[in-house]
């Protein structure tokens, strides 16, 4: 006959760890950004620990408890989140990513944490070079910032704005090019060209 079988009085039994819920051992880096709740303003942001499945956001702001958050970090881009957890200082989010997308966050993060340590350089495939002159950016809504251009290159400029810049991963179009923007600090940014690509025409 078979034996039924014992019931744990181990209130922990079954449950998986912390690591094991997270999947992904998280790294302290502290990256800035913005998120959004539905169809409000977007919120600052900054990270206390982060993998490429989940992260803890520092915010004054805090959504509800498995509410969807879109994050857009300076220096990683646009990631879709369930908020997971909440505390006094923030909350912690799951990002929901393919298989793909997370392992070049991965290598994204990675890279952000040897940054600094290693004295390491981001590869911008073409030399870049000091230039001025005001240029429009015009944003995937129609919607258009006036820059100052602070560099160029064949693939790509770098742009400084007195309004708020783009979020990292938007799509902009600058004169009759398409770019993406790939890095954001402060009130500068970059884009890179994507080539191919034609400006969407005004209605």
């Amino acid at each position: 006959m078979t034996q039924p079988l014992a019931q744990s009085n181990d209130p922990d039994a079954g449950r998986l760890s912390r690591r094991d819920r997270r999947g992904f051992k998280r790294i302290e880096l502290k990256l800035a950004g913005r998120f959004l709740i539905g169809d409000s303003e977007d919120h600052v942001l900054s990270t206390a620990d982060i993998s490429c499945d989940g992260a803890f956001i520092v915010s004054s702001e805090k959504p509800g408890l498995d509410q969807q958050v879109v994050c857009y970090f300076d220096e990683v881009g646009r990631v879709v989140a369930n908020v997971v957890r909440i505390s006094p200082e923030g909350f912690a989010v799951r990002f929901h990513t393919s298989p793909h997308k997370r392992e070049k966050l991965a290598d994204r993060l990675t890279w952000l944490l040897n940054r600094d340590k290693l004295g390491l350089e981001e590869e911008r495939g073409e030399t870049r070079y000091q230039a001025s002159g005001e240029a429009v950016v015009t944003l995937a809504d129609g919607g258009k910032i006036h820059c100052s251009v602070t560099d160029i290159s064949l693939t790509g400029a770098a742009f400084e704005t007195s309004g708020k810049p783009p979020f990292v991963g938007e799509r902009v179009t600058v004169g009759n090019l398409v770019g993406e923007v790939v890095r954001v600090g402060g009130n500068k940014f970059a884009v890179r060209y994507v080539h191919g690509q034609k400006p969407a025409r005004a209605n």
